[in-house]
């Protein structure tokens, strides 16, 4: 719930919810979640900052203008990542792997992807994908530990697919009609959620395990 805002206005349920073009359940909803702040009144009903809504409401229309960013990203990214791990079948990291292991990698990296491109599409620092990130990281950590793989091999063949992810967001512009400040604020949320990856499969070789309280 928000603090006390001082000289801020406070809009009512139905209020912020007519603010935000939604309906009043779907405003109880996010607020219940966390997504935005609010107060309760003594008689347990529920007042929005003005100021809150508006924030919101602006970071809802950034991450709609993302969208056809995020989705000309990842058309591409999808189609160079499949052809480009056909190329990499001579890598150490790939010759290390069965093909048993190299479908867990398939599904690890679909995960991967997926959620990459829920991180681009938002606006707000989520703690939940990047959480899910070191998931992700921890499963390729601990795959590539059983397979006796070297922490250089593993570590190159995440940052392989770093490196295709950003090459083609480097190559956006170009191909499509995306803004110089969209493609930056794209490049570095692929990095920021990538590099959580990185280091979670580095700690996997440094002590053979997660943290116990971000273990699935």
């Amino acid at each position: 719930m928000a603090e006390d805002k001082g000289t801020d206005n406070w809009l009512s349920l139905k209020d912020a919810a007519v603010r935000l073009s939604v309906h009043p359940t779907t405003l109880r909803r996010w607020a219940d979640s966390g997504s935005i702040a609010y107060m309760l009144t003594p008689g347990g009903h529920r007042r929005f900052a003005e100021t809150d809504i508006d924030r919101f409401l602006q970071e809802q229309r950034r991450a709609q203008a993302m969208l056809p960013v995020a989705q000309a990203w990842a058309e591409r990214a999808l189609t160079r990542t499949r052809q480009g791990i056909a190329a990499q079948r001579s890598e150490p990291w790939m010759e290390a792997m069965d093909e048993a292991h190299r479908e867990l990698h398939r599904q690890l990296g679909r995960r991967l992807m997926g959620l990459t491109l829920q991180y681009i599409s938002s606006e707000e620092e989520n703690s939940n994908l990047l959480q899910e990130a070191r998931t992700i990281g921890y499963e390729y950590g601990r795959l590539n530990l059983n397979l006796g793989m070297a922490l250089p091999d593993a570590l190159a063949a995440s940052m392989y697919f770093r490196d295709e992810l950003i090459e083609v967001a480097l190559q956006l512009p170009d191909s499509a009609a995306i803004r110089a400040k969209d493609n930056l604020r794209l490049m570095r949320r692929i990095n920021q959620l990538l590099n959580t990856v990185h280091l979670a499969i580095a700690q996997i070789y440094d002590t053979g395990t997660p943290p116990p309280l971000l273990e699935q």
